[in-house]
Parts: C-alpha cells; structure tokens; sequence
C-alpha cells in the first residue's frame, strides 16, 4: 500500500502541475518550493505531502527534514513525468489509486464544506450526552467463571462444586480460559456489554453469591458462572467527555447529510462476483517506484 500511494501522490502531483495555468489575471501565482524541468512543485504541494507523512500530526521540521522534504518532492517529480512518459496512468492499480485518491480527497473536503456550519450547538451535544447516559449499563458486575468444551464437562465440574469442591480449585484443573484460570475463574470488574449476551443475560438473573446450577452455552464454549458482587457505577462527567460527544454529534450530522444525498443518487451494486475476485498483481513500474524514500518528514 506504500508503494502504491508513493505512485498515487507523484502522479496527482504531475497532474496538477499540468492544470497550473492561471484563470484570473489577477490571481496570485503558487509560491514555489523548486521547479523541475519547468513544473513547479509549490508550497501548498509541499504542505500537503507533510501532512500526509506525519498523518497530520503538528510537526516542526528541522531545516535538514525540510531540505529533505523538498529532495523526495522532486524525485517524485521526476518519477512522475517519466510515469507520464510510459503511460503508467493507464496500468489499472495505478488508475484505481488515483481515482479512489481523488474520491477520497473531494469527499473529505465536502465533508469539511458541510460541518463549518453544521457545529452542534450546547444544547446538542447535551441532549446526545444525556441519551448516552441513560442507555449505559450503570453496574458492574464481579464474577467468576469456569470455561469448558462440552455440556457433559460443564455438568461434572457443577456436581463437583456442589459436592464440596472449591470453585477456585476446579477452575485452576478444568478451565479452558487462560485468562482467568490461574486465578481461579476470576474475571474482576466488568460491565455487561463487555461480555456475549448469553453470559450477560445470565448474570442479571443471579443474586450475590449464586452460581448456575446449569451451564450457559456461549460460542466460547460452557460457562459455570458465579456472581460474587455488583456496584454502581457513576457515567463520567459530562466536561470529562464533552469533545468525544461532540464529535459523535458531528458525526451523526455528517451521516444524516450521507444518507440523503444517497437518496437522491442513481446507485447500483454489482453481485459480490466482482468484490470477490482476486485482487490484480501489483505492476512491476508501481513496486520500482516505491524505492523513492518518504521518510524525512516522519517524526
């Protein structure tokens, strides 16, 4: 995926170099970083390819990086024409990445247009809070458990119990789960939404102290459980989690937006023939032109 997007970054590059003629008189020219055989490779290509190394993370470069930076925008230049040269564009993985890159860069822009004003409001992310809060599990439980492979094993282990045998002590000979079998089954503190729901479920029917006197079936396997407590537990402060829920705010929005251009769009999915087939062998120019370095800006 490297190599491909190296390709995918010095194609557009060249791309856009090639539409980099001016449209007003008065527009202000690109401010350049380096010009390669007449094409220049300007500040905001410079900016762009920072941010797409460090992921977008605030880097300050040192003049060496930034020399660097400038070096590999180049050598991604030069590739790029002669890509252009060979006609490397036509090779379907390469036309996929720059189809799927621009796609990728256009929706991420719109997304962007429609969310500057679209930020929720106090009142938003308040409500969004408050709905959260009240469809949260308020209690966790404390339990152990016993893991095993069959219904009979899981049956023979209950009588054991029952017969006076330790729950710790059979956990430790007979539990399959490595996890909590050195400490006797003990599985701690834990919400129900961590565990599947037939686990869960059992819980909630038991009282302090219970165990089950038959096995709940999971996809791990057979499951003797005892509770041994429950406590309550408070949802974090709204301060505390303000940005996360705003962010699911705006998220919400964003798909809302999604969902109606959906509607309103021609879409047709092919049968899963085609998503199914095997992907294409990579082309010999895309994996060469992966030996192009694209580290200096990497913190």
């Amino acid at each position: 995926m490297r190599a491909l997007s190296l390709i995918v970054i010095a194609l557009t590059l060249a791309a856009c170099n090639k539409a980099q003629t001016p449209t007003t008189a008065d527009k202000p020219a690109a401010v350049p970083v380096a010009t390669v055989d007449g094409k220049v490779i300007s500040k905001a290509d410079y900016d762009f390819y920072v941010k797409q190394v460090t992921q977008g993370k605030p880097t300050q470069l040192t003049p060496e990086q930034k020399t660097q930076v400038v070096q590999e925008l180049i050598g991604m230049q030069i590739l790029a024409a002669q890509g252009a040269k060979d006609n490397v564009e036509s090779e379907p993985e390469v036309t996929a990445g720059l189809d799927v890159t621009r796609m990728h860069l256009l929706a991420d822009a719109e997304s962007r247009k429609f969310l500057k004003s679209q930020q929720p409001s106090d009142a938003d992310v308040h409500e969004e809070y408050n709905t959260a809060v009240a469809a949260v599990d308020k209690t966790e439980y404390h339990a152990h458990h016993i893991l095993v492979k069959t219904r009979e094993q899981a049956d023979q282990a209950i009588k054991k119990i029952k017969a006076g045998a330790k729950f710790e002590d059979v956990a430790k000979a007979q539990s399959i789960d490595t996890g909590s079998k050195p400490s006797g089954g003990d599985l701690g503190w834990f919400a129900l939404g961590r565990m599947v729901k037939p686990f869960g479920d059992a819980l909630k029917t038991m009282k302090k102290g219970e165990m089950t006197t038959t096995p709940v079936e999971t996809n791990f396997g057979w499951h003797i459980i005892r509770l041994d407590d429950t406590r309550d537990v408070a949802p974090p402060p709204f301060d505390q989690v303000k940005e996360q829920v705003m962010n699911r705010v705006i998220q919400k929005k964003l798909q809302v937006y999604v969902d109606g251009l959906k509607k309103t769009a021609k879409i047709e999915i092919a049968s899963d023939t085609a998503v199914n087939a095997a992907p294409e062998p990579m082309p010999a120019s895309a994996a060469s032109a992966a030996s192009a370095p694209a580290s200096a800006a990497r913190p």
